[in-house]
């Protein structure tokens, strides 16, 4: 039984029993004032008819009158007048009286009706004595209605005091809720504090409580703070606060070996024209303040695209990767505009700033073939003056199909069943199967290669689909749980949650099937889940009380908002592959791997890693503290 109930069931007994107690201790008060006030106004008439039959002489007819002229008033029970040895000389009785009072009342409440005596004299001595008995009926009706008075405002006292009761239980129940919630949300690795209620003992426990979310969440942050130090001087810049070589070629490798990966993407290399001579005019002090303006204009312009990428990969270049981008006259063109807008009017001393070059690249192309695509394309653009730009045209187009055409090809996917999941094992460290993550795989034309989902999902995302083809996706994964006693992880766009609808019907849609939610991980990329943040909490708040796994993927990218996730009870991170990427060999990923296991576990989060390319990989990774992996790798399965 809860806290409340008994709380309500101490008050509810405290008050019935309080009620009954006072209702019977003053209906028997009033029982023995009527009794004694009956005793008493027997011997008082008593007295008063002794004294009239004294003064009258002893004629029996005389008695007879005295005694019918006062029973005839109807509030006597009996009145008889004896001589001195005890013989009745007249006597009236009043065996039975009609009264509306209730006979279960009057034999719970007896009324005696004692009588008065007193006797009666003569001048030499005693005559007799006369006997008065007064009817109770009265007695009886006076007690019945001062009882229901007293059940009327007795009742009514306590509606009132149970009204006030509840106000006050409400309130303790209101704090207790309240402390109930924070603690709740501990144990789902969610902090929060709460108002501190007034009660005085709740307030002691909630102060406490606070006190320890606010010593884990300094906690938490400085770590994180320390951790996202340590990635930016191991991965970063610090001139410009770009990615490093290093760091921009693993990212991009990750984009060209994922098989998840868009199809096709654009490349954009912006070099000073001329270093040396800058520094010779601007001074070097300038000419910072000239490669940071180029760096904010490529860091602004990658941070309005999923998964994109600036870094400073030379002294005087910089690159950008943009994965699902395929129109690189396009992109140069928008980025050529961006540095006119934030250069030409600063640094007019300059008449030659920068070439830029930009290439589309295909996820099978080879890193090696990118970047000397791409200095070609630099090449080209030198040979056509200051401050140009050339995109080169790609050696081999893909085989694009118009847009209608994708849209018609999509929407009968969906409405046939032309949707596919295929699998692929997250091990824990262990081997033993964390979960499958399915894979959407799109039926083109039947007995043909299924179209990777890199291929297609920019297409859905550009006509709006993306809602209906995830939940669709999120349908598969349900039937397929009804088939196996396995774990299922599912992706979901960054589009659809921040759409309203699909997070309500996708709430529908589980709670038909709870039987299956505790088996099902669902997990938005990093970049979904921090520029769709509010709309990420409530899915993730929701799918936590369906009893859903929730986790973020592509991790590692916005180590700044990493104390977001200690409001999302998330389960578990994906780290991004480019961490993973060659990392028994990068000592700064391996130390920052570390801290950042050490400090997700804090709050109980799970580290995956993704893109395991090799045993060596594996085994550094359990080193530094991940709980689970999937790659190649990942027992022998080839991607």
């Amino acid at each position: 039984m809860s806290l409340m109930r008994q709380l309500w069931l101490a008050v509810i007994i405290a008050a019935v029993v309080a009620f009954v107690g006072s209702l019977f201790i003053s209906i028997w008060s009033a029982q023995t004032y009527l009794s004694q006030q009956l005793e008493r106004k027997n011997i008082e008439i008593a007295n008063a008819l002794a004294l009239s039959i004294t003064h009258l002489d002893k004629d029996k007819a005389m008695i007879d009158l005295q005694v019918a002229a006062l029973f005839d008033s109807r509030h006597y029970q009996s009145i008889s007048v004896s001589d001195s040895l005890g013989r009745v000389i007249s006597q009236r009785k009043q065996e039975k009286l009609d009264t509306d009072v209730p006979l279960w009342f009057v034999q719970l409440f007896a009324i005696d009706s004692r009588p008065g005596i007193a006797e009666i004299s003569t001048s030499r001595d005693k005559y007799g004595a006369v006997q008065v008995i007064s009817h109770n009926q009265f007695a009886y009706r006076a007690l019945w209605k001062q009882s229901r008075n007293l059940l009327f405002w007795f009742s009514l006292v306590g509606v009132i005091f149970g009204m006030l009761a509840m106000l006050v239980l409400r309130s303790i129940g209101r704090s207790l809720d309240m402390v109930v919630s924070q603690a709740g949300a501990i144990g789902e690795r969610r902090l929060m504090t709460i108002a501190e209620p007034r009660i005085k003992e709740l307030k002691a426990l909630a102060r406490a409580m606070n006190g320890m979310v606010e010593r884990i969440w300094r906690l938490f942050n400085d770590e994180a703070a320390r951790i996202d130090e340590l990635r930016r001087r191991v991965n970063y810049d610090h001139l410009t606060s770009l990615p490093n070589r290093d760091y921009f070629l693993a990212h991009l490798r990750a984009q060209l070996t994922a098989t998840e990966a868009a199809q096709c993407g654009v490349v954009v290399l912006i070099r000073l024209s001329d270093l040396n001579q800058i520094n010779l005019v601007l001074g070097h002090l300038e000419t910072d303040n000239l490669l940071r303006a180029i760096a904010q204009v490529a860091l602004n312009f990658s941070m309005q695209h999923e998964d994109a990428l600036s870094g400073r990969i030379k002294a005087g270049e910089i690159a950008i990767m943009l994965p699902g981008e395929c129109d690189q006259h396009k992109v140069a063109q928008q980025i050529t505009e961006a540095l006119k807008a934030r250069l030409q009017d600063k640094w007019t001393s300059l008449t030659d700033i920068y070439q830029l070059g930009a290439i589309r690249y295909e996820r099978t192309a080879s890193l090696v073939d990118i970047m000397s695509r791409v200095d070609h394309a630099l090449t080209l653009a030198e040979g056509e003056g200051p401050n140009s730009s050339h995109a080169l045209e790609s050696d081999e187009q893909m085989n694009v199909m118009p847009g209608e055409q994708w849209h018609n090809l999509i929407m009968h996917a969906v409405e046939a069943g032309g949707l596919k999941l295929v699998f692929y094992p997250v091990v824990n460290k262990d081997g033993v199967m964390l979960h499958q993550e399915g894979m959407v795989r799109l039926q083109a034309e039947a007995g043909k290669p299924l179209v990777l989902a890199g291929e297609f999902m920019p297409i859905v995302s550009h006509f709006n689909l993306t809602p209906m083809v995830d939940l669709e996706v999120i349908r598969l994964a349900i039937r397929q749980l009804a088939t196996i006693p396995e774990h299922i992880a599912i992706n979901l766009s960054a589009a659809s949650i921040a759409n309203w609808t699909f997070r309500t019907e996708l709430s529908k849609l589980l709670r038909r099937h709870p039987e299956v939610c505790s088996r099902l991980w669902l997990e938005v990329s990093e970049y979904g889940a921090f520029k769709h943040f509010d709309a990420f909490k409530d899915i993730c708040f929701a799918l936590k009380a369906l009893g859903c796994h929730v986790g973020v993927e592509q991790f590692g990218q916005r180590l700044s908002e990493i104390k977001k996730i200690t409001e999302l009870g998330l389960d578990y991170v994906k780290l991004h592959s480019s961490l993973v990427d060659g990392i028994e060999e990068n000592t700064g990923n391996q130390e920052f791997i570390r801290r950042f296991c050490e400090v997700v576990h804090t709050v109980g989060v799970g580290v995956i890693a993704v893109g395991v390319h090799t045993d060596a990989e594996w085994k550094m990774l359990r080193v530094l503290g991940v709980d689970a992996a999937t790659g190649p790798a990942i027992a022998g399965v080839k991607y």
